[in-house]
């Protein structure tokens, strides 16, 4: 309880003061339009990098390694950036849980693209790289929709509504 000569006593809790909160219109008062909008923008970046290391390591690793050894480095930069910019998680608090089930994500992910690879190399062995980045790029887009759909509802539920 605060009291104070002129004041009346009032109880702490409704002394507190809360952070202000914008009030959006239209779509964006949709708290997932607002976290798909942070999460293509980190998807664009990580995107660029993961097909520049993809490039960078085909020649030396071959199409599989290279793809997991780009995802892997890539999706640990997008589950700090997505953690942080899409879902406002600031802090220390789950940070090494939320990247160790970011692996299962990353698992998904390496599942669904190696087997866009794995289709790509069946149908036409003589693929060049630029036939890999665009397997790669085309199965990333529902990687991506899988890695959302998980981020969101499972590894960062608790944040589901910033």
């Amino acid at each position: 309880m605060r009291e104070g000569p002129s004041a009346p006593a009032v109880p702490e809790t409704t002394a507190r003061r809360f952070p202000a909160t914008r009030h959006y219109r239209g779509v964006l008062r949709f708290p997932v339009i607002r976290q798909l909008l942070r999460f293509s923008g980190v998807g664009v970046i990580c995107t660029a990098a993961s097909l520049g290391l993809y490039a960078l390591l085909r020649p030396w690793l071959g199409a599989q390694l290279a793809n997991a050894v780009a995802l892997v480095l890539t999706s640990l930069l997008n589950t700090a950036l997505n953690r942080r910019l899409t879902f406002k998680i600031a802090g220390q608090q789950r940070r090494t849980r939320d990247h160790l089930n970011g692996l299962v994500v990353i698992a998904v992910a390496l599942v669904i693209t190696g087997s866009s690879l794995g289709v790509l190399h069946w149908f036409n062995p003589r693929a060049t790289v630029g036939d890999e980045l665009m397997a790669t790029t085309l199965s990333g887009f529902l990687a991506t929709a899988v890695r959302f759909s998980m981020l969101r509802h499972w590894i960062f539920r608790r944040a589901r509504h910033r």
